[in-house]
């Protein structure tokens, strides 16, 4: 594994730059706190951004292949007419009676399966993840979370502490169990739902026997941390059964899957066909607006409302939810999802016929808009592969199209382009990764 927290990063003397950028990193330098990183060996510096290009102040364009945020992509004019349309008016919170909060949140759980009719609204992901295993801590009696091995769910203290994707230095909490997923471990696909069950049963024995119980099993539905690991559907059904024997609760992490983004199915989750009892949701929500949310059962939310009060003053104010509103009326409307299935279908076609030509390409997995590509050459070792996976992002971004990596070792490329991702762009993005990876494997 990487020692280093970012290895898509800039380091200092590692690349030249023009004294416009330098001297803005030497300001930040003296200025911001030492945990923030820059992406890429050779900063990007934006001023403007428009559906699925970000322009840098000489005006060059670079394909956004990347940022899941901006679900319906930068600057998306509808979004932003809602956001300031709701800003002139009122920017109320959930404590004052406001129709459009209502009519939201009906909008919003119609989307999911009936069992899930209650929504408490956040800021971010990370929020909505804290909240989710306060609510399942109290309701279960447990305090132990089941978590994959590298895993990412928040930045606050609660849910940095079930994210081993930070690194060693960001210690776990001693109630969280990992579990291996199938693909990392070397398990074929037949045999992930009985490993990865197995591997949650374990935990959950261990909880146990340690005095600790299980409050809940927190997934990523795409593990996108993991690599991507999206297949086969319904892997994880036998691990969810064993956590609600336990007493447990299941939480879908739909930050990154969520709204569409898998193509057949609005939620991650559904691609497993399984109800979880909290999902998690974040600023694509709203279009990179900051507003998320726990949509979940009414029995957990509301044996955590009789003992906890939760409003949070910007959470569900009334602008987020204008953002959020908007979102999901483009998405229902524009038929978003279906075009992602397509768009995704087209994507896999392309890199596919790559991985034909070249050499280079270990896998390709995906669901909808979501990728995860396996770089590195046959008989090749981890620190090749991510050195290999490394260049092709940089050579990438220097040719104009944003990309990066995921993975214990850094060396599966993460392809997550906004939703409204068009042919031309797909095509463009298949010609600068297949010049990227024949001067990768030249090197």
């Amino acid at each position: 594994m990487s020692r280093d927290l970012m290895p898509n990063r800039f380091a200092p003397g590692e690349a030249e730059l023009p004294p416009r950028e330098s001297q803005l990193i030497a300001r930040r330098d003296n200025v911001l706190g030492a945990s923030y990183r820059l992406q890429y060996r050779r900063p990007v510096h934006f001023v403007r951004g428009e559906g699925m290009w970000l322009y840098d102040p000489d005006g060059r364009g670079y394909l956004d292949f990347y940022n899941n945020v901006p679900s319906l992509g930068h600057c998306n004019p509808e979004i932003n007419a809602a956001i300031a349309e709701q800003a002139s008016r009122i920017s109320a919170n959930t404590r004052y009676l406001e129709p459009r909060l209502v009519d939201y949140a009906e909008r919003l759980v119609a989307t999911f399966p009936r069992e899930l009719d209650r929504v408490v609204f956040t800021c971010t992901g990370s929020e909505s993840n804290d909240l989710a295993l306060r609510i399942a801590r109290l309701a279960s009696g447990g305090e132990g979370v089941i978590v994959s091995s590298h895993a990412y769910h928040g930045t606050s203290a609660a849910t940095a502490m079930v994210s081993p994707n930070l690194g060693d230095a960001v210690k776990l909490s001693p109630a969280v169990r990992m579990v291996s997923l199938h693909g990392p471990a070397g398990v074929p696909d037949w045999q992930a739902g009985a490993f990865f069950e197995e591997q949650v049963r374990s935990a959950i024995a261990d909880l146990n026997r340690r005095g600790i119980g299980v409050a809940a099993l927190l997934i990523d539905t795409i593990f996108s941390s993991d690599g991507v690991w999206v297949d086969p559907p319904g892997f994880i059904a036998g691990g969810v059964k064993a956590v609600r024997e336990a007493g447990g609760l299941v939480i879908a992490d739909e930050v990154q899957p969520g709204f569409g983004r898998t193509g057949a199915h609005m939620w991650g989750f559904e691609r497993h066909e399984i109800v979880p009892d909290l999902v998690t949701l974040g600023k694509p929500m709203g279009n990179g607006f900051p507003i998320g949310a726990v949509v979940g059962r009414k029995s957990p939310m509301d044996r955590f409302g009789a003992t906890a009060r939760y409003s949070n003053t910007f959470g569900g104010n009334t602008v987020g939810v204008a953002a959020a509103d908007a979102v999901l009326t483009i998405l229902h409307r524009d038929r978003v999802p279906q075009h992602a299935l397509a768009m995704g279908e087209r994507l896999r076609a392309g890199l596919e016929r790559i991985a034909e030509r070249h050499h280079g390409i270990r896998g390709i997995r995906n669901a909808g808009l979501f990728f995860g590509i396996d770089i590195g050459l046959d008989g090749t070792g981890e620190a090749s592969r991510r050195a290999m996976a490394l260049d092709m992002v940089n050579l990438m971004r220097d040719d104009g199209v944003l990309i990066s990596t995921t993975g214990a070792n850094e060396d599966t490329l993460k392809v997550r382009p906004p939703l409204i991702c068009q042919a031309e762009h797909v095509d463009r993005f298949l010609q600068a990764m297949e010049g990227a990876l024949q001067q990768a494997v030249a090197k």
